[in-house]
């Protein structure tokens, strides 16, 4: 069977990041084009965008500074994650205004005049995150908020003389906050009991009240109004699935959010002035990083699906139309080939009706080698976009079925906690019934069904062969967590009070992790097991790999390990992806090949 190359499926570039020049004739955006995410340039009036950064590191974000032509981008350092924050003008000259190097910084935006920028960081200890503003012009930084927490700031008031804040309890539930920047301050606006989130908020024309998307008191992230003074919150759109994405057009009439439904977006323009709805028509794909024009009469977002590969896409807010911008993505090699999936769901061992995205090859006979592909998070959601490794998959006569097992997000506040501590395992059950489902309903080969996943995702794997070994035929663990005790006691400090809430902590559940931890049950496991890990990822130490490595190198068990000096927690070089999924294609091909 012939199949084409994984190098254009990886060769598919993305862009993202869309922001308008002040004059409104130039879109900035990030694509790795070349190879390395760099800041781009789209005018108006010519077809092709041109690079306007040339830094030797990965480019996170841009933003431009209020009311001026400079732009901040962030930039870390062999994909460590510890970002720092740069000024990047006109002509693609970089100057730093961070320079801790050993701290992570997160941008809270530019004051209405231009002159100060707000950042938050780590600096004074490695757990906490604090709040600063910066001076533009004098690169003079002021320490405005320090409390023992994780804080950051979320945009500056529209009087320039307060924060927008934002304390984190957890990645589901956190507070806003105005903070005085003269007197220190803070006056919360969300404190609620129970779980909450409070996401995109965005300042009214009159700057009394904010629009964000939250899920107080309900299962789903809705659209709501908080008034500054009362903290009174009001419904404005309340629907059975999450919203998300808010942005607000310049002249404050205008809100712009997408839909999830389900895993694949619906794009809406709430006008507040009439109160009115408004929708617009998008390919099975995701919606992200919605951005107004000046004048707001263009409306720049990304878009990204399985047949659509990540571009920058453009709405005409007066006509409804959209149309994409750029084409970096586009590759006349694959296009035929992409694949849209099938929302299935099936029914696991209590009756929960769990959803999965099945992608089928376009050519083949008989019964289907499966690969089942798990989201990290775990409160993430897989969703129906293009993803390079399982178009070349499918490419190669191998079936895809992308599962959210409970505790993915997307599905209700309820759904997302059936997973949370002591119920871990039984997220892992799900997959047994999604493998009964697949051999079923799906014309799977009961002997070649596969099982990958990444971060929290090759957890899942490693607790999927070690806990139901005889179900799958091959596994790929990529920068997986093989013991909970070991990755709580060794990842970032700030990380392991995020992550305890939703695992559990050594001192009250370490007898529970000795049970489930995959690096407990390696004699359990039968199929031939894959690792791939960076060696600078600071999220799951790649002590998780080795150690699930070594102890099956001892038994002589099949193992292939790839270890990539220059990767973090996620591969970004272009060389390394290429060499990580032909191993993986070549891995599937001996042990469930067609």
């Amino acid at each position: 069977m012939k199949w084409i190359d994984v190098k254009p499926y990886l060769h598919v570039r993305s862009a993202g990041n869309p922001v308008y020049h002040p004059n409104g004739e130039v879109l900035s955006f990030i694509t790795n084009y070349t190879g390395l995410p760099q800041v781009w340039e789209l005018w108006s009036d010519k077809g092709w965008p041109s690079q306007t950064s040339f830094t030797e590191e990965r480019i996170i974000f841009v933003k431009y500074i209020s009311g001026t032509k400079m732009r901040v981008i962030g930039m870390d350092v062999g994909v460590n994650e510890k970002e720092q924050l740069f000024l990047l003008s006109e002509q693609g000259d970089i100057t730093p205004l961070t320079d801790s190097p050993d701290h992570i910084h997160h941008y809270g935006g530019s004051s209405p005049n231009g002159k100060w920028i707000a950042w938050s960081s780590n600096r004074r200890h490695p757990t906490y995150f604090d709040l600063y503003i910066q001076n533009i012009e004098t690169l003079e930084i002021r320490q405005v908020y320090q409390q023992d927490g994780t804080y950051s700031v979320v945009k500056w008031h529209p009087n320039g003389k307060s924060l927008l804040i934002q304390r984190t309890q957890s990645n589901l539930d956190n507070d806003l906050g105005i903070l005085e920047l003269e007197s220190g301050e803070v006056r919360w606006l969300t404190e609620h009991d129970g779980e909450a989130i409070f996401l995109s908020p965005q300042f009214s024309k009159d700057g009394n009240q904010i629009y964000v998307l939250s899920n107080k008191d309900r299962e789903f992230i809705g659209l709501a109004a908080i008034d500054l003074t009362t903290s009174n919150l009001t419904w404005l759109d309340k629907r059975e699935w999450d919203l998300e994405e808010l942005t607000l057009s310049n002249n404050k009439n205008l809100l712009a959010y997408s839909v999830n439904e389900g895993g694949i977006s619906k794009g809406v323009i709430f006008n507040l002035l009439e109160q009115k709805f408004s929708t617009w028509d998008t390919p099975i794909g995701a919606i992200t990083e919605l951005a107004f024009s000046p004048d707001d009469s263009k409306l720049a977002y990304v878009f990204n699906g399985p047949k659509y590969p990540s571009d920058i896409w453009e709405l005409d807010v007066h006509t409804n139309k959209a149309k994409r911008l750029t084409f970096v993505s586009k590759s006349p090699v694959i296009e035929e080939q992409l694949v849209e999936p099938e929302l299935i769901r099936f029914s696991s061992f209590d009756g929960l009706e769990v959803p999965a995205f099945y992608y089928k090859p376009k050519k083949h006979a008989g019964k289907l080698p499966v690969v089942v592909f798990v989201h990290g998070g775990p409160e993430s959601q897989i969703r129906a976009v293009y993803n390079p490794f399982l178009q070349y998959f499918l490419n190669r006569g191998y079936a895809v079925c992308t599962p959210n097992v409970r505790g993915s997000s997307g599905y209700g506040k309820t759904y997302v906690h059936l997973d949370d501590v002591r119920k871990r395992m039984d997220s892992v059950k799900d997959l047994t019934a999604l493998v009964e489902w697949l051999k079923n309903n799906g014309n799977a080969d009961p002997d070649k069904i596969a099982i990958m996943g990444r971060s929290y995702g090759g957890f899942m794997v490693l607790a999927a062969i070690t806990h139901y070994p005889k179900l799958w035929s091959a596994a790929i663990d990529i920068v997986g967590i093989s013991s909970f005790k070991t990755f709580l006691e060794n990842t970032g400090s700030w990380r392991r009070k995020l992550r305890e809430l939703e695992y559990g902590s050594i001192e009250e559940d370490g007898e529970f992790f000795d049970e489930i931890d995959p690096i407990h049950r390696t004699k359990d496991i039968t199929s031939p097991l894959m690792v791939l890990h960076g060696a600078n990822d600071p999220r799951v130490p790649i002590e998780e790999a080795e150690q699930i490595v070594n102890e099956l190198k001892e038994r002589n068990h099949p193992v292939t390990y790839i270890r990539f000096e220059d990767e973090g927690h996620f591969f970004v070089k272009l060389k390394n992806n290429i060499t990580a999924y032909t191993a993986v294609a070549d891995f599937l091909d001996q042990y469930i090949g067609l």
